[in-house]
Parts: structure tokens; C-alpha cells; sequence
């Protein structure tokens, strides 16, 4: 079974643009588009939560049917990035770490335990 454990971003990449390409979409996946398409979606994940308290959001991920929504939405958003990141030619990996390390430098763990 495929999973995280051993499937590669690179894996994902290639079958998100094989998937575009086969509908020749490459026309339509341009930044502009992308961006809003992840924005889109991301409010779609949001909508799962609306009203909810915090506690209560981690219940409904908890719920099976709620769940399975949910993680569609997520599958969704990640789709687009790749995508944005296939039509950008953006390396997720060394941007993410990257951008980690910036993180780390500007929220040293030290002085922002528990806190934000």
C-alpha cells in the first residue's frame, strides 16, 4: 500500500502532472490560477470547522464520515500546490526546510514553548 511512509514528493509531482497533462489542463494551471485554487480549497477545509470550538474540531476529525471530507479537502489543496510548485519550478523539499530553518531562527523553541 502506498502511503507517507514511502511515497516520494517527487512520486506526487509526477502524478499530478501526468494527471494534468492527460486532460492537456496545463493551460489552465498557471500561478494566478493555482494560487486562487488553493485558496479556494483551503476555505472549503475551513467551511468543515465553521462555529466549531477548538475541542470540537478535534472530535470531527475524529468522526469517520467528517473525516473522509475533510482529508479530501486537504488532498485537494495539496493537488494544487503541487501542481503550483510543478508550474512555478519550485523544489517543495529545499524550500520547506529552508523555510524551517527561518522559522527556527525567528521562534527559537526556548522562548516560544507552549506560546505563540
Amino acid at each position: 500500500m502506498s502511503d507517507d511512509r514511502n511515497t516520494t514528493v517527487d512520486e506526487l509531482r509526477r502524478e499530478i502532472a501526468a494527471f494534468i497533462r492527460e486532460r492537456d489542463w496545463e493551460q489552465f494551471h498557471d500561478p494566478k490560477n493555482l494560487s486562487m485554487a488553493i485558496a479556494t480549497e483551503a476555505a472549503e477545509l475551513m467551511e468543515h470547522f465553521r462555529w466549531a470550538r477548538n475541542e470540537e474540531s478535534r472530535d470531527l476529525v475524529k468522526d469517520a464520515t467528517a473525516r473522509h471530507a475533510i482529508a479530501e479537502e486537504l488532498a485537494d489543496i495539496l493537488a494544487f500546490a503541487l501542481s503550483f510548485a510543478n508550474a512555478a519550478g519550485i523544489d517543495i523539499t529545499s524550500t520547506l526546510r529552508a523555510k524551517m530553518a527561518k522559522n527556527a531562527l525567528k521562534y527559537p523553541a526556548d522562548q516560544y514553548r507552549g506560546r505563540y
